[in-house]
C-alpha cells in the first residue's frame, strides 16, 4: 500500500474544520425547525479537473453533512455541453475518492433533470413570470445596463430598459418556448427570461436568462435537447429536487443568492438555503479552471496532472497526501471574507505528514565517484540504516557498502569556501550509517573537471546512524554526507520542481515592454522544472509503485512517478524540500 493509499484510508472526519459560521447557521436552522435534517451536495461542472480550491468546497460539503449526521450528494451540473466531457466526470470522481470521501449511491446529474426543469420553466411562464425574448445576447446586455462610477467615484447601477418583447402574453410565451424546444429557431435567436425588475440595483436580477438555444451534442443526452438551462436557473431547482437543505457555495455566488431564492419561490419547490464562504486562494498559482485549461492547451505544462499544477491529480502525482491537504484546508479555516493562503503553509502541512510516514533512503542526484583507497576492492558489507526515526515500527534496512561509492558533486570542493564542512583535501567527514573518511586527493580529466575523489577510511568508526560522529571517536567531525554504493545502486531520473509562477500573485499582470497588454502567462517561471537523467539511488527503490513517497536523506521528499523517463529509468518527482520555509516565517511573526 502506498503512502497515498494510507492517507486516503484515514477518516476525513479526523481533520476537524473547527468552529465556523456555516455550522452556526446550520445549528440555528435545526433549532428553529427550518429543517429537521442536513443534506448538502458538491456540484462540480465537468469542464475540467478539480484543483485544491475545489478540495475546500467538498471538504466543507462532506464534513458539514457528517458533522450533523446528514448526507452529501455528488451532482454534476452538466448543462453547458460545449465544454463538458465524460473524461472530466471520471477524473472528478477519481480525485474525490482519492481524497477519502464517498458519496455512496448519491450520484446525480443535472442533465437527468432536463424534463423536470423544463416543466418548472413552463410553470413560471404560466404564472406570468417569464417571457421569450428575441433580443440578441449583446442587446440583452445593453438593455440590462452596467455599473458605473458617479461624480463621487461611487459605483451605481442606472436602471436598465425593458425588452420590447417583455409584454408577450402567457399563451404566446408558452407557444414560443415549446417551439424553441422543438428546434424551430436558430441558435441564439430566442431566449427565455425571467420577469423580475429591470431597475433592480443587482444586475443579476434584471430579467436573467433561464434558457438559451444551443445545438450542441451533450455527452449524456446526445442531441435530444437543443435548449439548455442557465446555471442560475438549474442550480437552485436541482438543489430543491434533491432535498438539499444547505447549498454551500463560494463567495462569488453571494450576489446570485437573491435570484436563487426567487427561482425557488416562484417554482414553489423545496426551500433549499444558500450559504456562501470564502474561496481558497493560494500564492504562486492560479485557481481557475479557465486559466488552468489555458496552461494545458498552450502546453505550458504537460497536462492537467502535471506536478506543478494545483489540481488534485497534479498534487497526487507530485507526492501530496490527502491527509496533508485536508490538514491544510482545516487550518486555513472557513471564513466569510476572501484571503490569500501562503503556499509555504501548504508545504509545511505536507512536510509534517511525510515526516511521519515516508521511509528514508539515500540517493545522489549529481553523482561524483568516491574511491576509498584502503578498502578491499573485493569486499562488500551490509550496514544497518533506520527507515524512519519518527516511527519506531518502521524498522531498519540493510544497505550495501563497497570500495567505490557515489556522493553528491556539491559535497566536494577542491578549494573550500569558509565554513564548508564537507569533503576537501585533508578534511574528514562521516559517511552516513558508515565510516569516517579523510580526503587524500582527487582526479581530473583533460578539461580540468573533477572525475573522482580519493580518500581513506577508519575501520574503527563504523556506525553513526544519528548522522553525527561516533561517541568513541575523539576527532571533531563536523560534516556528514550521504552516498550509495557504485556497484549496488540503480540509475533514476529525478525531476526537480519549482513554483510554476515567479510572482506570489500571478494574476497581477503588468503591461509588456512593447506597451501591449500583459497576460498571466508572462509571470510563468521558465525554470520550474529541471530533469536530472543520471541520478543514483539505493537499489530498493527500483521496484517501488507509483505514488510511493520517500525522503531522500538530505535532499527532500520524492514520489515515484507513474511514467518512466529516458531509457526507461524510474522517475522520482521532488515533492517538497526538507527546509521549512513556513516554520521560519511563523517564528518571525
Amino acid at each position: 500500500m502506498t503512502i497515498a493509499d494510507n492517507a486516503a484510508a484515514d477518516s476525513p472526519s479526523a481533520v476537524s474544520s473547527g468552529s465556523d459560521f456555516i455550522s452556526e447557521f446550520i445549528k440555528e436552522d435545526l433549532v428553529r425547525g427550518r429543517f429537521n435534517y442536513v443534506h448538502t451536495r458538491f456540484p462540480p461542472e465537468p469542464n475540467g479537473w478539480l484543483h485544491i480550491g475545489h478540495c475546500k468546497a467538498f471538504f466543507i460539503d462532506f464534513n458539514m453533512a457528517e458533522r450533523f449526521g446528514g448526507k452529501c450528494n455528488l451532482r454534476f451540473d452538466d448543462t453547458n455541453p460545449e465544454k463538458e466531457d465524460i473524461s472530466y466526470v471520471e477524473a472528478i470522481k477519481r480525485d474525490i475518492k482519492w481524497m477519502g470521501y464517498d458519496w455512496e449511491d448519491r450520484e446525480y446529474y443535472a442533465s437527468d433533470y432536463y424534463e423536470y426543469l423544463y416543466d418548472l420553466a413552463v410553470k413560471i411562464i404560466k404564472k406570468g413570470k417569464a417571457y421569450v425574448d428575441d433580443l440578441s445576447e449583446s442587446k440583452i446586455s445593453e438593455y440590462r445596463g452596467t455599473a458605473v462610477a458617479d461624480k463621487n467615484n461611487i459605483t451605481v447601477t442606472p436602471p436598465g430598459r425593458n425588452s420590447p418583447y417583455r409584454d408577450r402574453s402567457v399563451e404566446e410565451n408558452l407557444d414560443l418556448f415549446a417551439r424553441m424546444r422543438s428546434g424551430e429557431f436558430a441558435d441564439g435567436a430566442k431566449t427565455l427570461r425571467a420577469i423580475i425588475d429591470m431597475t433592480h440595483p443587482n444586475l443579476i436580477m434584471r430579467d436573467p436568462v433561464m434558457y438559451r438555444i444551443r445545438r450542441e451534442h451533450h455527452y449524456r443526452t446526445g442531441n435530444s435537447w437543443c435548449i439548455y438551462p442557465m446555471y442560475d436557473f438549474q442550480h437552485p431547482l436541482s438543489d430543491a429536487k434533491e432535498g438539499i437543505t444547505h447549498s454551500l457555495c463560494s463567495l462569488e455566488y453571494e450576489i446570485h443568492r437573491p435570484l436563487y431564492d426567487w427561482f425557488i419561490r416562484e417554482a414553489e419547490v423545496f426551500p433549499s438555503r444558500q450559504i456562501e464562504f470564502a474561496r481558497l486562494n493560494l500564492t504562486r498559482t492560479v485557481m481557475s479552471k479557465r486559466w488552468l485549461l489555458k496552461l494545458v492547451q498552450d502546453r505550458h505544462v504537460s497536462g492537467w496532472d502535471d506536478p506543478r499544477m494545483p489540481t488534485i491529480a497534479g498534487l497526487r502525482r507530485r507526492g501530496y497526501t490527502p491527509c496533508a491537504i485536508r490538514s491544510f484546508i482545516a487550518q486555513v479555516g472557513i471564513a466569510k471574507t476572501d484571503s490569500m493562503a501562503d503556499i509555504a503553509f501548504l508545504e509545511y502541512c505536507l512536510r509534517e505528514d511525510l515526516n511521519k510516514r515516508a521511509l528514508r533512503v539515500m540517493a545522489v542526484l549529481r553523482p561524483l565517484k568516491l574511491i576509498i583507497e584502503n578498502y578491499d576492492e573485493n569486499k562488500t558489507e551490509e550496514l544497518e540504516a533506520v527507515n524512519n526515526p519518527e516511527d519506531e515500527n518502521a524498522g531498519t534496512r540493510h544497505i550495501k557498502f563497497s570500495r567505490e561509492l557515489w556522493i553528491e558533486r556539491e559535497d566536494f570542493e577542491e578549494i573550500p569556501p569558509p565554513k564548508y564542512f564537507r569533503l576537501f583535501p585533508g578534511n574528514s567527514v562521516r559517511l552516513r550509517y558508515a565510516y569516517i573518511i579523510t580526503c587524500t586527493g582527487f582526479d581530473k580529466d583533460s578539461d580540468g573537471n573533477i572525475t573522482a575523489v580519493r580518500c581513506t577510511y577508519d575501520p574503527e568508526t563504523k556506525g553513526g546512524n544519528a548522522g553525527s560522529s561516533a561517541a568513541f571517536d575523539n576527532r571533531r567531525i563536523k560534516g556528514t554526507i550521504h552516498w550509495v554504493s557504485a556497484s549496488h545502486s540503480v540509475s533514476i531520473e529525478a525531476r526537480i520542481y519549482d513554483y510554476l509562477f515567479n510572482t506570489e500573485k500571478p494574476m497581477e499582470i503588468a503591461p509588456r515592454a512593447d506597451g501591449s497588454a500583459g497576460d498571466f502567462t508572462d509571470n510563468l517561471n521558465p525554470n520550474s522544472l529541471e530533469i536530472i537523467s543520471n541520478a543514483k539511488g539505493e537499489s530498493s527503490i527500483a521496484n517501488t509503485a507509483p505514488g510511493d513517497v520517500f525522503q531522500f536523506e538530505r535532499l527532500g521528499y520524492f514520489a515515484r512517478d507513474p511514467d518512466n523517463g529516458a531509457d526507461g529509468l524510474p522517475v522520482f518527482n521532488k515533492t517538497v524540500g526538507l527546509r521549512d520555509t513556513w516554520g521560519k516565517i511563523a517564528k518571525k511573526t
